[in-house]
Parts: C-alpha cells; sequence; structure tokens
C-alpha cells in the first residue's frame, strides 16, 4: 500500500519571522522584487496595497527583518534617522490621518535618504488626500499591487501549514478544501490548524471525510 501523495510547492522560499516562509508567486512577486531592490528606489516611499488577508503584512514583517527597520504607527518626522527603514500599515484605514504629518515624514526621509513601507487595502491614487503637495509625492511613489491568493498559491500555502505541523494529506485532500475555504493567506493558516486539532482530538488521520467535519463545523 503506498502511501499519500505529496504536492510539491513550486515557489521560492523566502524567511520571515517566527519561522514562517514567505512564499514568491506570481501574486506578490513585483511586491517582492522591490523589497529587494530596496534601499534602491526612485522614492522614499513604497506602497504595497491589496485585498485583506493577501500577505501584505507579512511581506511588511520580511522587510523589517531584512532592513532592521522600525514600525511607525503614526507619521512622526521627527523619528528619522539616516538610512532608516520603516513600515506603517493600514494607511488607508486611518480615520483621521494627518496629512501635513505625512508630508513633513516624506520630506525628512527624502532629505535623511530614509525609506518607509506603507500597506493599504487600495492605490495610493484612491485616496482621499487633500493636500496637494501630498498628493503629488503619492503620486510620484513606486505603488505595487498583491492580489488575492489563486488556487495553486492556497494549494502550496496548505501543504506547507500541513507540513509545518508534521502531517501528510493526499492530495485529494488539498484538492477538496480548495473550492470550499474562504481564499486569504489567513484562512488557510486557521483552517488547518482547525483540522489538526481536530485529527489530534479523534485520533486519526487527515482525510478527506475528517476535513469536511471540520467544514461543515465552521
Amino acid at each position: 500500500m503506498t502511501g499519500p501523495r505529496q504536492i510539491p510547492i513550486p515557489f521560492e522560499h523566502r524567511p520571515a519571522l517566527q519561522r514562517d516562509d514567505y512564499l514568491v508567486t506570481p501574486a506578490n512577486a513585483e511586491a517582492v522584487a522591490w523589497i529587494d531592490r530596496w534601499p534602491d528606489w526612485p522614492a522614499p516611499l513604497l506602497a504595497v496595497w491589496g485585498p485583506e488577508g493577501c500577505g501584505k503584512s507579512h511581506l511588511a514583517q520580511v522587510f523589517l527583518a531584512r532592513t532592521g527597520g522600525r514600525l511607525l504607527t503614526v507619521p512622526d518626522a521627527g523619528a528619522v534617522e539616516a538610512g532608516q527603514a520603516y513600515v506603517m500599515e493600514d494607511l488607508d484605514r486611518a480615520s483621521s490621518l494627518d496629512e501635513e504629518a505625512l508630508f513633513h515624514l516624506f520630506n525628512a526621509l527624502k532629505s535623511a535618504e530614509g525609506r518607509i513601507l506603507v500597506t493599504a487595502r487600495t492605490a495610493p491614487s484612491r485616496w482621499n488626500v487633500r493636500l496637494p503637495d501630498l498628493a503629488s509625492r503619492l503620486k510620484g511613489s513606486p505603488a505595487v499591487e498583491i492580489t488575492a491568493p489563486d488556487d495553486t498559491l492556497l494549494a502550496a500555502l496548505l501543504v506547507k501549514h500541513f507540513s509545518d505541523r508534521q502531517l501528510r494529506v493526499d492530495a485529494e485532500v488539498v484538492a477538496y478544501i480548495l473550492p470550499r475555504m474562504d481564499r486569504t493567506f489567513q484562512a488557510a493558516a486557521d483552517l488547518v490548524a482547525a483540522i489538526d486539532a481536530d485529527a489530534l482530538a479523534r485520533k486519526r488521520a487527515v482525510t478527506v471525510p475528517l476535513v469536511r467535519k471540520v467544514l461543515e463545523a465552521e
């Protein structure tokens, strides 16, 4: 009797925090290429945008780990140090973004040859920016989209999460999950965790019937 068929993960792996791997795929390859170009950016600011759960925050952590950068929760020009890298997340979600402060932060970064990666759900061109000088700066800065994961990427993520938990799964298990799961990075991690917990509680292998029960319970 043969063992379960193993699914290869045909993607490059990038080290990230908390022992995770960052999978480089067509969905995020352009954003990763910009991270690789740091600090050789044409402007102090790089915007990475995309839907919820597409991996923006994960990539931001990769950037911080690579650069030894700092996370900013508010735009603070006084915090800028020469050549330092920074991250601000969910910039388009701020209910009352201080546009003047962000403009001064941009100028401070330019003077200090610093760099900042900002994340958002939408492209900067769609932000409701009233300050003309800031709008001009954002327009002249690179902005790159991370798209929602496709089936190939989701399959690779599922296999990776199962592997991280020392679980061997048949290809038919992954094929069963794909059309029935929420299509986000976080959903893949959460679902595998739930499947693992159920398999441990039942002392059973991960099979399609077991996965079906977990999905029906959610």
